[in-house]
């Protein structure tokens, strides 16, 4: 295992889609809002995803450089996504929503950590 991104894209790519995530969850689109309705995440709450999802695309960049920051942020967004698994799960909400965007991002994330830190 090392403590660097190597190859340093894959932490790059996961970044950069958190951040596309971050934007499009400014102003999100209705399959974004049935979902946040359907886990029964409360409204005045969503700007927190955001601010989530902006912190973890900025310390995935910084983890380029700074030994372990990376590892420790990737490890986090699979944890925030195991969450919201478990969230929909418990919601009994298991859309397309849940296969397409929340397990796509889950092993989305799984993927650069295998292939950013352990392999």
């Amino acid at each position: 295992m090392t403590l660097l991104p190597d190859p340093w894209w894959a932490s790059a790519g996961l970044a950069a889609v958190l951040f596309l995530d971050a934007l499009v969850s400014i102003r999100p689109p209705k399959f974004i809002q049935q979902c946040l309705d359907g886990v029964g995440y409360p409204r005045d709450w969503w700007w927190s995803l955001i601010a989530i999802k902006l912190a973890a695309a900025s310390g995935l960049i910084i983890g380029i450089w700074v030994p372990g920051f990376g590892l420790a942020t990737n490890a986090a967004v699979i944890c925030y996504f195991l969450a919201a698994a478990y969230a929909h799960v418990r919601a009994q909400f298991l859309k397309q929503e849940f296969w397409v965007n929340c397990l796509g991002m889950l092993l989305l994330a799984a993927l650069a950590l295998l292939f950013g830190f352990l392999v």
